[in-house]
């Protein structure tokens, strides 16, 4: 195959999700990627609903049996926890990076999108996409590889706002799950995540600025979470990642525009990245079928909105210990407030009815 219509650099979960939405949009589809599936990355597993939806406008069905269900959030620090379900009965999911790849790669095969895996791309120009010696035409190049993105340094896009990183770890622990909840542990300067990824597996993250905080030492300043985790097997390797709040200038320029991490990211904290991601491959599919990018950036900046604002939200608890001792007090005398405010998280709620009903004024308060 000599030519396409649109070219996707990078095989991760983003990448197949623009390809997935490609195809149903009827254009010829190649994605390359130097590694060999599955692919894995360090991530806190959850799904939420409104990533769940976007799945299933992609065609991608999880099976029951490779994921948990997760019905809702749970804070826990201070000594004390405060939960909320997500609204209307929703659930999300908890599913093994590796095991939701594989789900993606066989959909995307069974919309006939063509797969070049362990097969790198060392450049782009104009309508043409160079791997090796090997040169394709395409119409279209999607920037899919990450948070250090080649194509969008090739295709001058780097200019970005500051950003305040942050450090995440993960790891599994062979353990019974003891909650149905993705389970956030507030530390002073530190934050870590519990997820259920099976009947007998728990994955569990820390975040924080400091780069060389492992997660066996995070654990101490979480006692919660270091209790539960006591004694139990670790099951997989320490894995590492970058995390922060990254908002590019522009997300495209000519034939080649970005999507997921190598266009911008949000915290972890929010678990929104890949729900993200799947909102933004229909956007830009639909884009590529009308032949106008021009439109994907204002869709682009429009999907990352709500995420950004929870994400800055939620880290004003950050290093703030009474402040997250009140928060959780407040969630616990007022859990109408932690539900709606779970119900704007995952797009179910607006700021404006927020604003309405005089919680935002409350937030504005607990933060002053």
């Amino acid at each position: 195959m000599d030519s396409t219509d649109v070219f996707v650099i990078g095989g991760g979960p983003a990448g197949l999700a623009v390809a997935i939405a490609a195809r149903q949009q009827g254009l010829r589809v190649v994605v390359a990627d130097g590694a060999k599936p599955p692919i894995d990355k360090a991530c806190g597993e959850a799904l939420m609903p409104d990533a769940i939806a976007a799945l299933e406008g992609l065609g991608v069905a999880v099976p029951a049996a490779d994921a948990c269900r997760l019905r809702g959030v749970r804070f826990l620090g201070s000594g004390l926890s405060a939960e909320a379900a997500f609204p209307g009965g929703d659930c999300g999911l908890s599913i093994r990076r590796t095991v939701l790849h594989n789900i993606m790669i066989e959909r995307a095969a069974g919309l006939e999108v063509d797969l070049l895996w362990q097969s790198p791309v060392t450049g782009i120009c104009s309508q043409e996409v160079q791997l090796g010696e090997r040169k394709i035409r395409t119409r279209w190049i999607i920037g899919a590889d990450g948070v250090n993105s080649r194509v969008r340094r090739w295709a001058n896009l780097d200019a970005h706002s500051r950003t305040e990183l942050r450090y995440a770890f993960r790891r599994h622990y062979c353990v019974p799950p003891w909650t149905d909840r993705m389970e956030i542990y507030w530390g002073e300067h530190i934050q870590g995540y519990a997820t259920a990824v099976s009947n007998e597996q728990v994955c569990v993250a820390v975040a924080s600025h400091e780069p060389e905080l492992r997660l066996e030492e995070a654990l101490h300043a979480l006692p919660e979470l270091h209790a539960r985790l006591h004694g139990a097997e670790t099951i997989s390797s320490e894995r590492g990642a970058v995390s922060a709040n990254r908002k590019l200038r522009r997300v495209w320029r000519g034939n080649v525009a970005l999507i997921g991490d190598a266009s911008g990211t949000v915290d972890a904290i929010t678990g929104e990245g890949l729900g993200l991601a799947f909102s933004q491959a229909a956007a830009l599919a639909d884009c590529l079928r009308s032949g106008n990018l021009a439109r994907y950036q204002a869709a682009h900046r429009r999907l990352a909105l709500r995420p950004l604002f929870m994400a800055r939200l939620m880290l004003t608890l950050d290093g703030r210990p009474r402040f997250q001792r009140r928060v959780l007090q407040i969630f616990r005398k007022r859990p109408e407030v932690f539900r709606r405010l779970l119900a704007l998280h995952v797009g179910t709620l607006s700021p404006f009815h927020l604003a309405l009903d005089g919680l935002t004024l409350g937030w504005g308060l607990l933060t002053a």
